[in-house]
């Protein structure tokens, strides 16, 4: 993979996966405020942000199948840090307007 294709996929990681991080940041605060339907509207829009990181880490992954070597450097593995925190804190978010959503039923 040439440096300018990897430096726009491992950008694209690194945005998109910000992206959804700060949508569920949002949704969290949303539904603390009560409002569960415009926090589940906030972890949609974040779960399409993590679709956009996963394509960009897809054209990084296909070109090393496809014998494109990756150079491995430090903004690489923060791409993919970034990539894994964002959908882990995106799991989290979604469990925590759940929880909101059962506190305010009862």
């Amino acid at each position: 993979m040439n440096n300018q294709a990897q430096l726009e996929a491992v950008m694209g990681l690194i945005i998109h996966s910000g992206n959804a991080k700060s949508e569920a940041v949002e949704a969290i605060e949303i539904a603390k405020s009560g409002d569960i339907k415009g926090a589940m509207s906030k972890i949609e829009i974040a779960g399409d942000a993590l679709v956009k990181a996963h394509h960009a880490q897809t054209e990084m992954l296909t070109k090393e199948a496809q014998g494109e070597a990756t150079e491995m450097n430090l903004l690489t593995v923060h791409s993919q840090d970034h990539l894994m925190t964002s959908i882990a804190f995106c799991d989290l978010a979604k469990e925590i307007i759940d929880v909101y959503k059962y506190v305010q039923s009862k």
